[in-house]
């Protein structure tokens, strides 16, 4: 099997990386943007590591040409001066569509984000409802897996949350009141490595949330005792937060904003967790916090 992966210098893509390796005959086309990027990379024979221009579709068909899946994970969420989410959200999506089209791959699957809508007032949310529906209107065969906060040795959030808890002060947003479903970055691999393992038919669109939801105070408070840290807990209030954000991501052109205050603060639920119908166990909550607090035990 043949399986392309976009943003495969990412904290998610070298994991699944590092899991696609362990499948028996299978090549994987490890999409990144630099030279540099490539030596970080899991070093593996499987790995095929391919330079990609999301504005040149020839350099697009020709990493996906013969692959079975495309598993599409690069976007971002904090715009900077060089990137936004018109170009890295919806229009790198837009080409790797037309890519996996010229090139005949029949499968892509789809890093998304509970609260994505295309018609949503929060431009992050509305740029990945974007990218669904461009993925949906093509008519390819497609999952798209709508993801909360992702936690793990390596994952952005994770750092976080152990960053807080080493410097013992923990001044959150609100309080840290909002409802998170944290899920573990090893088992987002797993369906994914499932999802292509045991393709289905036509279109699906699946939410994959963690086995557990606390707010995300609790799992501060959670990991500190589990690295046996004392925390001290501060408020910021979210509006007041938003007023600065809003002033230093124009001034600097990218950054904190207040759309990434609103999508970090918003409670995560989904109506129905996909874990049965990918065919996934979901680690436990303690568990990926113990993880993610020990790496490499």
């Amino acid at each position: 099997m043949k399986i392309a992966v976009t943003g495969a210098n990412s904290s998610v893509g070298k994991n699944l990386l590092t899991r696609l390796c362990r499948e028996q005959d299978m090549t994987v086309i490890a999409g990144v943007r630099s030279e540099r990027a490539i030596s970080d990379l899991p070093k593996n024979s499987s790995i095929e590591p391919v330079i990609i221009d999301y504005d040149n579709d020839s350099s697009l068909e020709d990493a996906l040409l013969g692959t079975d899946f495309v598993i599409h994970l690069a976007g971002i969420l904090i715009e900077t001066k060089h990137s936004n989410y018109a170009s890295a959200n919806v229009g790198a999506t837009a080409a790797v569509v037309e890519a996996a089209m010229k090139s005949g791959t029949k499968n892509l699957i789809f890093i998304s984000v509970v609260g994505a809508d295309p018609e949503s007032k929060n431009a992050y949310f509305r740029s990945k409802g974007a990218a669904e529906k461009l993925i949906i209107d093509s008519g390819l065969g497609s999952s798209i897996l709508r993801t909360p906060i992702l936690f793990g040795p390596s994952a952005a959030g994770s750092q976080a949350v152990i960053g807080m808890v080493s410097s013992g002060q923990a001044k959150l947003l609100g309080g840290g009141h909002y409802q998170m479903r944290p899920l573990d970055i090893d088992d987002l691999s797993e369906a994914l490595v499932k999802l292509c393992l045991n393709p289905k038919e036509g279109q699906s669109t699946y939410e994959l949330v963690g086995p557990e939801s606390a707010s995300y105070r609790d799992i501060i408070a959670k990991t500190a005792e589990l690295m046996d840290k004392t925390v001290t807990f501060g408020s910021i209030p979210i509006f007041v937060a938003k007023i600065g954000a809003a002033v230093t991501s124009i001034l600097k052109g990218g950054g904190i904003s207040p759309t990434v205050i609103e999508v970090i603060t918003q409670d995560e639920v989904v109506k129905t967790n996909a874990d049965s119908a990918i065919g996934i166990t979901l680690t436990p909550l303690r568990e990926t916090l113990k993880k993610m607090t020990t790496p490499g035990e």
